[in-house]
């Protein structure tokens, strides 16, 4: 008589499930750690730009190309033929404002990229604050201002630019165009974070940047314009920038425009920047 023997299979106990990281509470951050996350990210995007020195044309080749477009093709008309000497003091301290809107347009597409490259996915689960991957961005592309204004300056002296203020004011000039584009970019991140491509990042920046460029005093002076554009004009927050960029280099009065474009930069960051930052922690 054989005896059957029955085996019972225990259920395979399941593998404990790897604990998920909680979202790291920016809060509980330092700043002496926050600054150290910054810098090591700053780090990072220097170094994507050394590897890829054709990302640095724009900077290097936009400030020749318009200096050179606008004195020559605008200057005469607008000064005087053979009086381009004069126009050269009135735009280069123009076109410092207008370079940093430019540049702070390429923020909003390389961020919509880096997501599309899943970058900034890896990003978002290191314990680091959230706000210190977009700071580090802006902190490389003042870098990159500092050199389109440097560019910029070199081709107005070349060209006959004089610096009638002292050497502190013109300091002074290339600080406040960097506080006011370092506010502009927050706009072009949320603009990046917010449209689903690059292409779409890029159109509308230029729906913005071209009613705010042409609509300004960097080109023309407003008295030449029709009242309403003159309006427009004088409410144009680059048209502060400008004009306070002019009169330090030039030596003249600033008036309220200093203060006046340092008001706009403190709205621009107090509205966007938390936006921005909101929208990078959520974006899928």
């Amino acid at each position: 008589m054989s005896t059957t023997t029955t085996t019972v299979t225990k259920p395979p106990v399941d593998a404990p499930s790897p604990v998920k990281r909680a979202p790291v509470d920016e809060g509980r951050i330092g700043l002496r750690a926050n600054l150290r996350h910054i810098g090591a990210l700053a780090r990072r995007n220097a170094l994507q730009i050394k590897q890829d020195p054709e990302s640095m044309f724009d900077v290097v080749l936009m400030p020749i190309i318009f200096v050179l477009l606008f004195v020559y093709v605008f200057g005469g008309a607008i000064s005087g033929k053979g009086n381009n000497d004069a126009y050269v003091n009135y735009v280069v301290p123009g076109l410092m404002a207008m370079m940093g809107m430019n540049i702070a347009m390429a923020v909003g597409t390389g961020i919509n990229d880096d997501f599309k490259k899943g970058v900034m996915d890896r990003f978002r689960t290191m314990p680091i604050a959230r706000s210190s991957v977009l700071i580090a961005k802006i902190v490389v592309e003042i870098g990159r201002m500092l050199i389109a204004t440097a560019i910029l300056l070199g081709m107005g002296f070349l060209l006959g630019l004089e610096i009638k203020g002292s050497i502190l004011d013109l300091f002074g000039a290339i600080g406040l165009s960097m506080v006011f584009g370092a506010s502009l970019m927050w706009i072009f991140i949320l603009l990046g974070l917010a449209l689903k491509t690059a292409q779409a990042v890029q159109g509308m920046a230029m729906i913005v940047l071209m009613p705010l460029q042409f609509g300004s005093s960097i080109f023309a002076p407003p008295t030449s314009m029709p009242g309403w554009l003159e309006t427009f004009t004088d409410y144009n927050p680059l048209s502060n920038l400008a004009d306070a960029a002019r009169a330090m280099i030039n030596g003249t009065p600033v008036g309220d425009s200093v203060w006046m474009t340092l008001g706009w930069a403190v709205v621009i960051t107090a509205v966007t920047a938390p936006l921005a930052v909101s929208k990078f922690r959520k974006k899928t």
